[in-house]
């Protein structure tokens, strides 16, 4: 791909900020961009191994100067490894962090690592089961452990356990380290909300710095004052925890030591699940860069080097940020998930070519560091996010449906080399895309359809809207592959009473009316359930909410599940969980719901003007399957052959053409990430 092997032209990199460099004492930053720390997910027994290398060495070969690993490695065994953190409390670790450093030099890219010890953010039951230690015996709702209140001893094994950490970097060849102090042990003794001390730890804010102040005197004791530490560090904890004010005299206290080299500033607390979607780290429902004015404001106050992450994850407001002063770096972490070439598509004059992060938080789940729209990120050794030139390319593709399955499919062959058509019954690309956008806060879905749609452009794929595709239309094409990502259709029909229901797409998409009282049912814990209850609420009809799990939004992120959470109560939408739908049945006017309590097992009825029911789809397969007369494969795809990588055998009926494959949601009712991924796993062996 171009941008890969461009060099930028000068004078433009002489006008970007964004493209100047840094020097942080002996250390020179290459440009202004940067990617936080953040646990990945892909550690193994604590260690980086190579799958975690080649995720951050691939923003090191997008031109990144400096990429933070790590996600609050742990220090010491009553840190817990309690979301897949690395363990920087054995010298196991220094070999790994020797290989991961030569691997980010060699491309010119500066690697630091965020070290921490949990304190009440741990939890006890985790890894070496010790108990969670605290300034004071305070529980943390989120990760819920009561932690034994520590002693002097405590804080003298944890102020050299630290200390004996930032030695095992250096060590390692890293170029520096940063603590965690919001939310964490440090963080824990400066904030007034839970260090509660009466000695010389508590109380005063002088006294709260004692700790971090010891620990920051022992780890340069062990590496000496050349080595680079920072603090990533909560300039405004809100209402109940430091203020703003407090945050920038404890700044002070620490930059006057001349034992810290940069802050890494960041906002609001972590310990519950809002504080970290909210404010944290906001997500799609948030503006963009949310704190960027208030770290401008910390920075004006400090001496020191600022770097900040929050939902950066544009070109135009990094940019903004480095110039106007605000920021020394800008870290555009969840952005570098979306798209880790940034910075060479700035260089080579390519930056609209950017994939963008929609702050879909799908990079905050279980499946982390997995992007909704990159399916390369976090499988860089398998799946490569460079596409090469196939060895048959010319042949001819034709993609039925523009969904993104499908505008993936005709993006990755259209990389390939090969001929591509993709025909469209709708009169937009974009499939239920279209319908998700339409909630009030993930608007910025669209996104996913935008890049595809213009990268499908500039590779010159034909793209026919307003046709819907029969056997004959296809055929006509002369095709070689046919990809089918037609999509789903709502899966209703198994109701008893299916005919008194209306699906929630209906009312989502505007092709049905909303009754003056509805009966929301959830049957997925995914997005459309709760968007239909957000929409009657906001036309002013009366809403019941019925789900058959034990929370709203299960199947969905924490980020997601908060904020839909929120919209729901500040809506004043009655939920009732733990409930099936049994029947549906005319009532007079109006219909009747019985539901089966999945706990009790009792019979629950409820009567509304209007039963709205959500229950993922099942696939539009017809095409698919009229189309499997013609195909060589039968319409078979190989498992084994899809996740090597490799050309699909047509060992059915080598006579017949045509290898014909299905994806997406024609498949099986999935997420956005599926889909993509089936697109770009077939696609690439095409």
């Amino acid at each position: 791909m171009s941008f890969a092997q461009a060099n930028p032209a000068p004078a433009a990199a002489a006008r970007d900020p964004l493209l100047q460099p840094l020097r942080i004492k002996n250390l020179v930053l290459k440009n202004r961009v940067m990617s936080t720390s953040h646990a990945s997910g892909m550690e193994e027994g604590g260690m980086p191994k190579e799958r975690y290398q080649l995720y951050h060495e691939e923003k090191a070969k997008g031109g990144i100067a400096l990429s933070m690993f790590g996600g609050s490695s742990n220090v010491a065994p009553d840190s817990p490894n309690i979301f897949r953190q690395l363990n920087v409390g054995t010298d196991d670790i220094i070999p790994w962090l020797q290989e991961f450093s030569d691997r980010m030099h060699a491309h010119g890219a500066a690697l630091m690592v965020q070290i921490t010890h949990l304190g009440r953010r741990g939890e006890p039951y985790a890894d070496k089961w010790l108990p969670t230690i605290a300034p004071s015996a305070m529980r943390e709702t989120l990760h819920r452990s009561f932690p034994k209140e520590m002693d002097e001893h405590d804080i003298r094994r944890v102020v050299q356990a630290y200390a004996a950490a930032v030695r095992r970097c250096k060590e390692g060849g890293l170029d520096g380290v940063e603590t965690l102090a919001g939310g964490h042990l440090i963080g824990q003794f400066l904030s007034p909300s839970t260090n509660h001390r009466t000695d010389r730890y508590g109380g005063s804010l002088e006294n709260r710095c004692r700790f971090g102040l010891e620990v920051f005197e022992a780890i340069r004791r062990e590496v000496g004052d050349d080595f680079i530490v920072g603090m990533r560090y909560v300039i405004d904890e809100g209402e109940t925890g430091l203020q703003m004010s407090d945050a920038i005299k404890v700044a002070h206290i620490f930059e006057r030591t001349g034992m810290l080299d940069f802050y890494n500033a960041i906002y609001g607390r972590m310990d519950t699940e809002r504080a970290l979607a909210v404010a944290n780290m906001p997500g799609m429902a948030s503006p963009i860069a949310p704190w960027l004015q208030q770290v401008g404001a910390f920075k004006r106050e400090v001496g020191l080097p600022v770097f900040h992450a929050a939902r950066i994850s544009d070109i135009a407001t990094a940019r903004h940020a480095i110039r106007e002063g605000l920021l020394d770096m800008v870290a555009m972490t969840r952005a570098h998930i979306a798209d880790p070439h940034i910075v060479r598509k700035i260089e080579a004059g390519e930056e609209d070519r950017i994939r963008p992060c929609v702050g879909a938080t799908h990079c905050q789940s279980p499946f982390r560091p997995h992007c909704l729209h990159n399916p390369s990120s976090g499988r860089e050794k398998d799946l490569p996010h460079a596409i090469e030139r196939s060895d048959r390319a010319g042949r001819k593709v034709v993609v039925v449906g523009g969904g993104p399955a499908g505008l993936e499919a005709a993006r990755v062959s259209a990389e390939r080399g090969h001929e591509v058509v993709l025909l469209e019954a709708g009169a937009k690309l974009g499939g239920q895309l279209l319908l998700g956008e339409r909630a009030s806060w993930r608007r910025d879905l669209i996104g996913i359809v935008g890049w595809r749609a213009e990268e499908i452009r500039r590779l010159g794929v034909r793209v026919e809207l307003n046709r819907y595709a029969e056997v004959e239309d296809v055929l006509a094409e002369n095709p070689d592959a046919v990809i089918v990502a037609t999509g789903g259709v709502p899966d209703i029909d198994w109701i008893d009473g299916a005919e008194h229901c209306t699906s929630v797409w209906d009312v989502i998409g505007g092709a049905t009316r909303l009754a003056a009282e509805v009966l929301v049912y959830d049957g997925t814990g995914r997005h459309p359930g709760p968007q239909a209850a957000e929409l009657a609420a906001q036309e002013g009809r009366k809403v019941q909410f019925v789900s058959i799990d034990a929370q709203i939004s299960q199947e969905l992120t924490y980020a997601e599940r908060v904020i839909w959470k929120k919209r729901i109560y500040e809506l004043g939408v009655p939920m009732i969980f733990d409930h099936e739908i049994v029947k549906v049945e005319r009532r007079g006017n109006r219909m009747a719901a019985t539901f089966r309590n999945l706990a009790s097992e009792q019979l629950m009825e409820r009567e509304a003007d209007q039963i709205l029911v959500e229950h993922g789809t099942r696939p539009a397969d017809d095409l698919y399957h009229a189309l499997k007369p013609h195909a060589g494969n039968d319409g078979v795809t190989d498992i084994d052959a899809l996740l090597a990588l490799k050309p699909q055998p047509l060992y059915l009926r080598p006579e017949a053409r045509i290898e014909l494959h299905r994806i997406g949601d024609a498949v099986a009712s999935r997420n956005v990430q599926a889909a993509v991924l089936d697109a770009m796993r077939l696609c690439r062996a095409l």
